[in-house]
């Protein structure tokens, strides 16, 4: 659950470096922004095509997502 969390909380950060809110970003990918906020919030995990997505929409690397500083 930790590991949720914190990519959750990245998740954020980079959302709103974008200039994104939650709304904006579940609509994009067909979903309540209460879905999507449990993403954020590291209740519910990404799968790999989720990733993939979130990485694209907010121009993010999946390092960047799991916070590994290579």
């Amino acid at each position: 659950m930790e590991l949720a969390k914190r990519v959750g909380n990245n998740i954020k950060e980079a959302r709103k470096l974008k200039g994104l809110t939650q709304k904006q970003v579940a609509d994009t990918f067909h979903m309540t922004q209460q879905q999507y906020s449990r993403f954020e919030n590291g209740v519910f995990e990404l799968n790999y095509q989720q990733i993939i997505d979130i990485c694209n929409l907010l121009d993010i690397s999946p390092n960047e997502i799991f916070g590994f500083n290579y």
